[in-house]
């Protein structure tokens, strides 16, 4: 009489094997498509830093040798070509638009946030709105600009037109990372302070907005860069004029207008990679001291 016992045994080995078999293959692929997703992410962050690296070095190599004293001459001529008064231009212009976008963008991050009701059309709209607005080429914007605050306005050629019109094309950016930020925020830390018995207001200004204060710098971070290397907006509001403004009504020009038109002209090129020497230098000295207020920021609400 055969083993029953024996049968049910070796049919049953061929069986759990056959699911065991395929479990393995499973998780061996599932390491090489790991893998190779690392390997793509790792030769991305590779690629980016050498970039980086690279244009870095280009500009301090071709630049710093070209740094020489008359190029920073309090006053321009034709002869110096002196970056000063850009430069100056370049921080008035940079404080003068932040100053303008910088509450706006806030405040209407906090309404759609927190005042406005979540999933209505209305918000829907102005994100909408936003997200498009930081797509437009800044040329457009240089264009409105002009026949806005130049021609309409009759501001003229001046700071004051400049200013307002980066202001307009920086909004949207730091609209959109202040509310990104400060959706971050746990609602926890909300219902803390009701708890406590702090109203609304208290609540955002006290609780809210200080824990999402990195985030709100990081937008003002990137406002910042696109200002202070914006040329085409600026050409259109503000002028070439190669003198400090003396008044938000003067023209005036920036230091990337400045290197762009010493670039053009294909007279002064040396110069001109002297001047992306500071101007790399502004950026950096600029977002170092944002991350460090940023930092200081997040230590404290710790």
């Amino acid at each position: 009489m055969p083993d029953v016992t024996a049968n049910a045994r070796t049919a049953a080995v061929p069986a759990r094997v056959q699911t065991v078999l395929p479990a393995g293959k499973n998780r061996t692929a599932a390491r090489v498509q790991a893998a190779v997703l690392r390997g793509f992410v790792g030769l991305a962050a590779l690629l980016t830093a050498a970039v980086l690296v690279f244009l870095i070095g280009y500009i301090l190599v071709m630049g710093i040798p070209n740094l020489k004293p008359e190029l920073f001459a309090w006053e321009y001529t034709s002869d110096n070509v002196s970056l000063v008064p850009a430069l100056i231009n370049t921080l008035f212009m940079t404080a003068f638009s932040l100053v303008i976008a910088t509450p706006l963008g806030v405040f209407a991050a906090i309404w759609l946030v927190e005042y406005a009701p979540r999933g209505s059309k209305l918000v829907r709209l102005v994100r909408i709105t936003t997200e498009t607005l930081q797509g437009i080429p800044s040329i457009v914007y240089g264009l409105f600009g002009m026949l806005f605050f130049v021609n309409a306005l009759h501001w003229g050629y001046s700071l004051m037109a400049g200013a307002f019109t980066l202001a307009i094309m920086v909004l949207p950016v730091i609209m959109r990372t202040t509310e990104e930020a400060l959706l971050a925020v746990p609602d926890s830390y909300r219902e803390g302070s009701f708890g406590l018995g702090a109203g609304k207001l208290r609540t955002v200004f006290r609780v809210v907005l200080p824990s999402a204060m990195p985030g709100v710098l990081s937008g003002v971070i990137l406002a910042t860069g696109r200002i202070v290397g914006e040329t085409a907006a600026l050409i259109y509001t503000a002028s070439t004029l190669p003198k400090v403004a003396n008044s938000v009504f003067s023209s005036t020009r920036t230091l990337a207008v400045h290197m762009y038109l010493l670039s053009s002209e294909g007279l002064y090129i040396n110069q001109s990679y002297g001047t992306a020497v500071v101007l790399l230098v502004l950026v950096l000295v600029i977002n170092t001291f944002s991350g460090v207020v940023a930092r200081k920021l997040s230590a404290n609400k710790q």
